[in-house]
């Protein structure tokens, strides 16, 4: 993830080529790591 601006932006690499780029707020990017944490264990 990488900080642009205002907002985080997190490029996916996708199989078959090309990305998945998703851009979102500070906040939604640490409920975004929070749900992680949460599925992973």
């Amino acid at each position: 993830m990488t900080k642009e601006g205002r907002g985080i932006v997190m490029r996916v690499p996708l199989e078959g080529g090309g990305r998945l780029v998703v851009e979102m707020s500070p906040d939604e990017a640490s409920a975004l790591g929070d749900a992680l944490k949460a599925a992973a264990g």
